[in-house]
């Protein structure tokens, strides 16, 4: 364990703290599962970090989001934390300080000692910043686990995965116990780059092919090299189509509980033809279809947590051929959103964060809880991702919102 000493690290939403002044011991090891077979991953989706930083109003949403991080974490105690998209809201910053708003992100989970890993959102890709970008700034922080293992001009940068080793026995030589697979949908706009009319060019909004290639070529190869399936989890930011498919055949508030306030919901390839342009005449290309026959047909994937939808909470579980699809999974996999986490980003629904507890017993039948931790401190939507998850009925999720003096509801 590497030892370096930095100074001091604010956590209150000041933007002046820097990796230069912080201290902290750095860490390298391996993911573990907790003595007691237990792994918990608290879920920090759409914070939208450096909105308005010309005015009075955008800090003070940031430092708003830095307390809902403070607190949900003084309330949980998981051992990763996954930052799944949007945490800047790229279109607001300038060139010379976009990425400084990691420092804000990363602040509490550093002055705690929590590993974490990211996925990158639309909103992190634009004119004045990059996931290259933002992903440099991560790593002058310890315990960043955000690791790239797919590079190609049209990849998208956030594409990995990390193994959960058991407590008693982590690295090369130990089969781990869960796999956690990071999907970078990309989206939003390329870095520095107009076309003629002076206008931003967009960025692709699905996971690449040859993302979904390296996902099924990897997972092939760590079932070969352990001799057996190993249990994953998923997250991406943009959810697929299946999704809104999905919402479409309806979302029961007893069975797949939780807010349903965005519908329709807005999924990967949306907006684009299936020629590949994005000229608005077409409200969805297919671009996301291999990325769905991928997911669906891995065995041992239990879940997909997404966000981008401020306003969608709900898990449904994807078991069938859905009307107006050609995908029909070979697997059933519970396709999940998490909560709105940041106060940038449209929507008042009060914030908090999904948690997923995994537990090494039950694993071998693929069950986990989850559960959505609130900044009020109520946890909501508490349910068991099994084999009856859709049968099973739940108390309905109380649809609470935020009450802020200083909160515009307006912003996108």
């Amino acid at each position: 364990m590497e030892q370096i000493h930095l100074g001091h690290i604010s956590t209150t939403g000041d933007s002046s703290f820097h990796p230069s002044s912080a201290s902290y011991t750095r860490i390298f090891g391996p993911l573990t599962f907790n003595s007691d077979g237990t792994f918990q991953i608290s879920i920090f989706e759409d914070l939208h970090f450096g909105e308005n930083a010309w005015d009075q109003w955008g800090p003070q949403q940031d430092i708003n989001s830095v307390k809902v991080i403070n607190e949900i974490l003084d309330a949980e105690s998981p051992e990763l934390v996954v930052l799944n998209g949007d945490l800047i809201t790229g279109e607001n910053t300038f060139l010379e300080n976009s990425t400084l708003y990691v420092d804000q992100i990363v602040g509490p989970l550093v002055e705690r000692g929590l590993p974490w890993a990211s996925t990158y959102g639309n909103h992190d890709y634009d004119f004045n910043i990059s996931g290259n970008a933002i992903l440099a700034r991560e790593r002058r922080w310890p315990n960043c686990r955000t690791t790239p293992m797919v590079f190609g001009p049209d990849s998208g940068v956030s594409n990995y995965y990390l193994p959960v080793y058991d407590n008693n026995c982590a690295g090369e030589d130990c089969v781990p116990e869960l796999l956690l697979w990071s999907f970078d949908s990309r989206g939003g706009f390329r870095y520095r780059e107009k076309d003629a009319t002076g206008a931003r060019v967009g960025n692709p909004g699905w996971v690449d092919f040859s993302v979904v290639n390296w996902f099924l070529e990897t997972n092939a190869e760590l079932v070969n090299k352990y001799n057996k399936i190993i249990p994953s989890l998923a997250f991406v930011h943009i959810p697929t189509y299946a999704s809104y498919v999905l919402q479409k055949v309806g979302v029961d508030p007893h069975r797949e509980p939780g807010i349903n306030d965005d519908d329709p919901l807005a999924p990967q390839a949306q907006g684009w033809c299936a020629d590949g342009r994005n000229d608005g005449s077409c409200e969805y290309g297919g671009q996301d279809i291999p990325f769905m026959q991928a997911i669906s047909a891995v065995p041992g994937l239990m879940a997909l947590f997404s966000g981008h939808d401020h306003g969608n909470t709900w898990c449904y579980k994807w078991d069938r051929l859905l009307p107006n699809m050609t995908v029909a999974p070979r697997n059933d996999i519970n396709l999940c959103f998490s909560q709105h986490s940041g106060y940038g980003g449209y929507g008042n629904w009060e914030r908090g964060a999904r948690q997923v507890f995994v537990t090494k017993s039950r694993l071998k039948e693929l069950e986990i809880d989850t559960w959505i931790r609130l900044e009020s401190g109520n946890f909501v939507g508490s349910v068991t991702l099994n084999s009856t998850y859709g049968e099973d009925r739940y108390p309905a999720t109380n649809n609470s919102k935020t009450v802020c003096s200083t909160c515009d509801y307006t912003s996108t």
